[in-house]
């Protein structure tokens, strides 16, 4: 049951992810043959592979982190506090080896948990890949090789939704209008990001959508657990 877990046990978190390249033309030739080969199969609506690079940044073998957004609810006496520090940059290398040191450190504290908004299908599969693409060892919360289902220590705000229905997808922007949560995709949404990061180059216009989809989960989960949400001013940045 979610009320027997210890929230200060939870890391809350998302990513911000985008194409490795600009433009379909700047991928070197071998690459870009595979992403061809990759968009056939993924091409429902007959573009061509330059149309659909756009979407090459959820797919880990093409695409790159570039915001890492984590946060850990504080029990003080005065109140539920939110304590939420960023990860980004474009060295990705760098992005994920500090966010791994990080993680390190907190899977190592018994009963440590992570939650992400369909964290399951992608936040938590995405980072293991591209850190394992970037030579960088798996934190114990990411190294699931092995582990039976009942022993990986991931809570997904999604999947909790579906109450068993396996074909239900209901999106983070919805289940916060749904409770009353203010919305995280006030100024940006995910498929604009590549657009802001390369066009725009305003990197801390993502980190501020970043940390406002962690706001909203950790809010989610708490509305999920019937719980009052945290007030805006207990909010701490790291």
């Amino acid at each position: 049951m979610l009320s027997n877990i210890k929230i200060e046990d939870i890391l809350f978190l998302d990513i911000e992810t985008v194409p490795q390249y600009a433009e379909y033309g700047q991928m070197p030739d071998p690459f870009r043959l595979l992403w061809d080969r990759k968009a056939q199969r993924i091409n429902s609506e007959n573009e061509t592979p330059d149309e659909v690079y756009r979407k090459a940044g959820i797919y880990a073998e093409f695409g790159k982190v570039i915001c890492i957004s984590a946060g850990v609810a504080v029990p003080k006496p005065n109140g539920l506090f939110f304590r939420i520090k960023s990860f980004s940059g474009d060295d990705e290398s760098v992005v994920l080896k500090s966010f791994a040191e990080m993680l390190a450190k907190f899977s190592a504290k018994p009963g440590a948990l992570l939650c992400a908004h369909n964290g399951k299908e992608f936040d938590f599969p995405y980072l293991s890949r591209r850190m394992l693409i970037n030579g960088i060892k798996l934190p114990g919360l990411l190294d699931t090789a092995g582990k039976k289902p009942w022993e990986v220590n991931h809570l997904d705000t999604m999947e909790l939704w579906k109450f068993g229905d396996y074909k239900h997808y209901t999106s983070l922007n919805l289940l916060a209008y749904t409770f009353g949560i203010p919305t995280p995709k006030d100024d940006i949404d995910g498929s604009q990001v590549a657009d802001v990061y390369y066009n725009e180059k305003d990197l801390n216009r993502i980190v501020t959508y970043c940390e406002k989809d962690v706001l909203t989960v950790v809010q989610l989960f708490l509305k999920y657990r019937n719980e009052p949400t945290i007030d805006m001013a207990n909010i701490e940045r790291a």
